[in-house]
C-alpha cells in the first residue's frame, strides 16, 4: 500500500507546477533579465532605465512589458527629457520595437509618445509618430538612471562613465 502524501508535499508539488505553468503561460525566461532580453533581440541595454523589477513576453507574438517600482524620469545632456512610467509595453522583434506604450520624450512644451524604436545598422531610430530621430547606437551602452540619466556624479555613487552624444537629425515619416 503507497504511503500517504503529507500535507507539505502536496503544497510543494502545487508550487513547483504553478511556478512551470506560469513561467510557460507568460513566454519569459526567468534566468535573463530584461536588459538581457533587449540584447537578445539586437538592442543596446541603454534602452531601459536602471530598476525594471520584472518583466513578461509572449515569444509567439513579441507583445512585452516591463515593470518599474513608478514612474521614472531624466534628461539626457539637459536637451531631452524621457519619462517611462511603471509599466512600459508593446512589441518586440530582432532590430524592432513597435506599438510602444508608457515612454514619452518632452518636445519643447508637449510631452509625445514614442511609439517605435527601429534599428538600423549602428543607429537608432526613435519615432514619435508624424517625426523621427536618429541616434548613434553608442549612446545606449549604459543605462540611464531615474531623476539623473547619465550624469549621476555626486549622485549615486559608483557613477556611470561616458557622455551622450547627440545626432540631431530628424526626419518626417
Amino acid at each position: 500500500m503507497p504511503a500517504a502524501k503529507t500535507t507539505h508535499e502536496i503544497i510543494a508539488t502545487v508550487l513547483i507546477i504553478a511556478t512551470l505553468a506560469a513561467t510557460t503561460q507568460s513566454g519569459g525566461n526567468p534566468s535573463i533579465t530584461a536588459y538581457e532580453l533587449l540584447q537578445s533581440y539586437d538592442f543596446p541595454v541603454g534602452l531601459l532605465p536602471e530598476g525594471v523589477t520584472h518583466y513578461d513576453i509572449d515569444e509567439a507574438t513579441g507583445k512585452f512589458n516591463a515593470y518599474f517600482k513608478g514612474s521614472c524620469s531624466f534628461s539626457l545632456e539637459g536637451s531631452y527629457q524621457l519619462k517611462y512610467n511603471s509599466k512600459i509595453g508593446g512589441y518586440i522583434s530582432k532590430g524592432k520595437l513597435t506599438s510602444l506604450s508608457g515612454v514619452s520624450v518632452k518636445l519643447f512644451f508637449l510631452w509625445v509618445n514614442i511609439v517605435e524604436v527601429v534599428r538600423n545598422g549602428d543607429n537608432l531610430e526613435f519615432s514619435v509618430g508624424i517625426a523621427s530621430a536618429d541616434f548613434s547606437i553608442d549612446n545606449f551602452y549604459e543605462c540611464p538612471r531615474c531623476g539623473c540619466g547619465l550624469k549621476c556624479k555626486g549622485v549615486y555613487m559608483n557613477a556611470p562613465k561616458g557622455d551622450f552624444r547627440i545626432n540631431s537629425y530628424a526626419s518626417s515619416i
